[in-house]
């Protein structure tokens, strides 16, 4: 049995605030038990109900019923035994089964036994870091300065992402330099500073995101984890691979929710006709975070010597032939560093994420 006062979240709450039960509960459930006003159990929400909602449109705003699973496995206290804590776990494939009362409200949790002796399993993927582009959206911000090595809170943004990886036990670092590159050779080296690798993709000319992949070694095994050098955020890479390799996908691109209000009336025509006219819409839809997993498979089979490939061009040929490419929506902050008014954002919101802990 465990603590799981911090895992309650009543049934009128916001998505978000579910996420950051999820995201901070002390017994480690990864999981927010939604009440009703009575205190009875009226459904669950873990990370992956959240990112399929996001991906089925529904907003992190809106009422956390529209996540939730209705279906849930729980334990009815005067049912409780050890053989049935067993054969409800084995039955439901749950790491962790509510015990309730009578009423149907939460007195207890069980969680399902799982060493937890390693902090940061080491992972063997390795990790391609886009660093060549000259950031001319910038202006002057990157006359002298690479964009990747704008600081934010006093680290270059290239620093950040590399902590952030390497505190998901990712140690195998590519990245791929061009504009000013001497000024990331000199500051990472070889990476021993942080105890992993770096090696450097130098590209002559611009290859594109997908492109420059042609330049890592044919003995990689895992599958690549490609990020924008310019992108910050809390995202947790471990359940992105998780479902990345669950799913068996060839690529895995991580999707973020926009939302656009256009402040005027929306006109509809069929033909010359009016047809009808919203008024000041709200618009919702998924766009490209800039990180992805990628099978080194493709590598060879798609991407051609010394020559330019971004990734939405590799990712629609591959689709032609591989049905297994699967969007996986980031929650979590997410910043592009872009502009100027997104790098003075940054600036005023990042705040690095914490080191993971037992």
């Amino acid at each position: 049995m465990s603590i799981f006062s911090d895992l309650l979240l009543c049934s009128n709450a916001k998505t978000i605030e579910a996420i950051a039960i999820i995201n901070n509960s002390s017994s480690r459930a990864y999981i927010a038990l939604i009440i009703d006003e009575s205190n009875k159990l009226v459904g669950t929400v873990t990370d992956g109900d959240i990112r399929r909602g996001l991906l089925s449109g529904k907003s992190l705003e809106s009422n956390v019923k529209e996540f939730m699973n209705s279906n849930f496995t729980s334990i009815y206290y005067h049912e409780l035994s050890d053989s049935k804590i067993r054969e409800e776990f084995k039955k439901s494939g749950v790491n962790i089964i509510p015990i309730l009362d009578k009423s149907g409200a939460v007195i207890d949790i069980a969680i399902q036994n799982k060493p937890l002796s390693i902090v940061n399993p080491t992972k063997n993927n390795p990790v391609v870091i886009m660093a060549g582009g000259k950031g001319s959206r910038l202006g002057s911000y990157t006359k002298d300065c690479p964009k990747p090595m704008l600081p934010i809170g006093g680290k270059p943004i290239l620093h950040i992402i590399l902590e952030n990886c390497i505190n998901y036990g990712l140690k195998d670092f590519y990245i791929s330099v061009n504009y000013l590159k001497n000024q990331i050779i000199d500051y990472f080296g070889d990476g021993s500073e942080w105890g992993v690798s770096i090696q450097y993709l130098h590209e002559l000319k611009p290859l594109g995101t997908a492109g420059s992949l042609q330049l890592l070694p044919e003995s990689i095994q895992e599958s690549i984890l490609v990020i924008n050098g310019d992108i910050l955020t809390h995202l947790d890479f471990d359940n992105l691979f998780k479902f990345h390799y669950k799913n068996n996908a060839q690529i895995t691109v991580c999707t973020r929710q926009e939302r656009k209000d256009i402040p005027y009336g929306v006109i509809n025509l069929k033909g010359i006709y009016i047809e009808n006219i919203i008024e000041k819409p709200t618009y919702s839809f998924l766009v490209n975070a800039g990180i992805y997993l990628v099978k080194p498979s493709l590598l060879k089979e798609y991407i051609k010597e010394n020559t330019f490939l971004d990734m939405p061009s590799l990712i629609i040929r591959v689709k032609e032939k591989y049905k297994n490419i699967f969007a996986f929506p980031i929650h979590e902050y997410w910043i592009d560093i872009g502009k100027p008014e997104s790098l003075h954002k940054a600036h005023k919101e990042w705040i690095s994420p914490k080191p993971k802990k037992n």
